[in-house]
């Protein structure tokens, strides 16, 4: 009798999940029917609730430093990617120095570096530093495919769209085959120089149908500062010898997936003195991050 009431409860949860799907698609359907991105449905839609009943802890985002303090000149790494890489699967960040951009991946970091006409992606040992860096153990909430092409600006309108509100961070994986990408790699550079002078310099390149994986974190407006607000996107293709920090792209067909965060953990340097002592001008730091951006 129990066992039978076991597999009566299942059948039921079962063809409720179902009939909710249905009923999302339909909805999607008749909202946006006569729009022409109705060919890239939504396929997975977990719900935030069904995600916390599925990880026995919280959805953590961890970040170590802040932007605004790299901003700020602050480049000297005082956490190993061996410890960051505990924290999360997925995210990005740079290396000591500002030396090119990191991105992890399925739990593997990468380094992504320019000073030539083509860039290098390498894989990072455990001991190298970052001096700033965010990670989340990425679990999708919402998954569809895009099946037509779409410029980034585009694709990010129909990211949004999946959105439950504006306040939470949002974990964005995007693996696919893209007509074009163009990244840019911030330079090594001492602590003399500010972000946003570096930046100045800092070498873009351009590839055409590649196929890789966009990692990245969405921030809500309202911790800017904390992190760049919206959209911050690295990339690494496939063959891992393409990569940088995501100026715009253009994705021909792919499968995209947005993650929920319930928790911020922030780590800060405690043990480097130039952090401790530093002076911050805020009004300086909003204006570099908009020339870096």
């Amino acid at each position: 009798m129990k066992a039978y009431k076991s597999l009566r409860s299942t059948r039921s949860a079962l063809s409720h999940n179902l009939w909710y799907n249905d009923w999302r698609r339909n909805s999607v359907s008749q909202c946006n029917k006569d729009e022409k991105n109705l060919a890239g449905w939504a396929i997975i839609f977990l719900g935030r609730e069904r995600l916390r009943k599925k990880m026995a802890e919280p959805i953590k985002l961890f970040q170590y430093n802040t932007l605004g303090a790299l901003m700020a000149g602050l480049y000297d790494g005082s956490m190993t990617v061996g410890e960051l890489l505990q924290y999360g699967d997925l995210g990005l960040g740079t290396l000591d120095s500002i030396d090119g951009e990191l991105i992890v991946l399925n739990g593997k970091a990468y380094q992504a570096k320019g000073s030539g006409e083509v860039p290098e992606v390498v894989e990072v040992s455990p001991d190298m530093t970052v001096p700033y860096a965010a990670v989340v153990p990425h679990q999708a909430e919402v998954i569809f495919r895009q099946r037509f092409e779409m410029d980034d600006k585009e694709l990010e309108k129909r990211i949004e769209s999946y959105y439950d509100g504006e306040n939470l961070f949002r974990s964005i994986k995007i693996h696919g085959d893209f007509a074009r990408m163009h990244v840019r790699m911030i330079p090594k550079s001492t602590t003399e120089r500010k972000f946003a002078e570096v930046a100045v310099n800092q070498p873009e390149y351009r590839k055409e149908n590649v196929t890789g994986t966009i990692v990245g974190i969405w921030t809500p407006e309202i911790f800017h500062g904390v992190s760049l607000a919206g959209y911050h996107l690295h990339f690494v293709s496939d063959d891992l010898t393409f990569g940088g920090h995501v100026m715009d792209f253009v994705i021909k067909e792919g499968v995209v997936e947005l993650g929920a965060v319930d928790q911020l953990d922030q780590r800060f340097p405690v043990q480097d003195r130039k952090y401790l002592f530093a002076k911050f001008n805020m009004d300086e730091m909003k204006e570099d991050m908009e020339k870096s951006e």
